[in-house]
């Protein structure tokens, strides 16, 4: 049996409501240009999402011939900070490309990756591409795991910002076709799936050489009583931008309900042509 998207819609605002807390969430079928919303000009703290327009500033200097993907960047000592990723964990005055360090601040929300990419570009910039995407709710404000971290200016975003920005990108809307592309692979490289893939079945096709089931180019973020999960969902020959930000839930009711609501989407994709 066929569904609609407003099926969908019904079954995502009973998943969030059955979950508690706060949530701003955004789907949107590209396909057919329909989409859905909840809260979708709630502010949220950013967490790693701010990640995402963060990549797409330097993927601006880069096309204004300011960087390159292949410039090499040295670890400091001072570069270092706590909390996701590897390279804290390295040894100062390894050298990596602009490449590697978008890649690590993606998918594996490495945060001493984000800030070197931050201060090549200047958080300024970072901003300022925000405003230039559309995002009218959602700032900028500090680096990553920077103290004291309990200072009032925070990152924030808004779940209709955030699946503008996904669109743009999906659409070739921003920069040039060709720097949505590389973006986009970067996301689908994505580490951490314990949010809107959890409960997908396998991607792989069963046919050799065919497409995979789905794929998912998404970014995450999360802290004490924040689960936030957003990317562009291909499936079935369809494309969907999703974005679930949550606030006031315990951590798995909030992982499990993006897991949830990432199974209705497919269901609805697979259902679909």
């Amino acid at each position: 049996m066929q569904q609609t998207l407003e099926d969908v819609k019904q079954k995502v605002l009973e998943s969030a409501e059955q979950a508690g807390g706060t949530w701003g969430i955004v789907v949107e079928d590209l396909d057919r240009s329909e989409s859905f919303a909840l809260n979708s000009q709630e502010v949220f703290t950013a967490e790693s999402i701010i990640k995402v327009p963060i990549m797409a500033a330097v993927f601006a200097a880069i096309e204004r011939g300011e960087a390159s993907l292949n410039d090499y960047l040295t670890l400091k000592q001072e570069d270092m900070v706590g909390g996701s990723g590897v390279l804290f964990r390295m040894s100062a005055g390894i050298q990596l490309p602009v490449q590697d360090y978008l890649t690590l601040m993606i998918i594996q929300s490495d945060n001493t990756a984000t800030n070197m990419l931050i201060d090549l570009i200047g958080a300024e910039q970072v901003q300022q591409t925000m405003a230039d995407i559309g995002m009218k709710d959602s700032r900028f404000r500090k680096k990553l795991m920077t103290y004291p971290a309990g200072i009032a200016e925070k990152n924030v975003i808004t779940a209709a910002d955030v699946n503008l920005l996904l669109k743009k990108l999906t659409t070739g809307d921003y920069l040039s076709r060709h720097a949505c592309e590389q973006m986009i692979n970067i996301m689908k490289k994505q580490q951490v799936r314990n949010g809107i893939p959890a409960y997908l079945p396998e991607s792989d096709s069963p046919l050799l050489g065919g497409q995979p089931l789905w794929e998912l180019a998404n970014k995450t973020g999360w802290d004490t009583g924040s689960q936030h999960d957003a990317g562009i969902f291909f499936a079935n020959q369809r494309t969907f931008t999703i974005t679930i930000l949550s606030k006031d839930v315990d951590a798995h009711v909030a992982l499990d309900t993006q897991g949830k609501i990432g199974k209705v989407l497919y269901e609805y994709a697979v259902s679909n042509r």
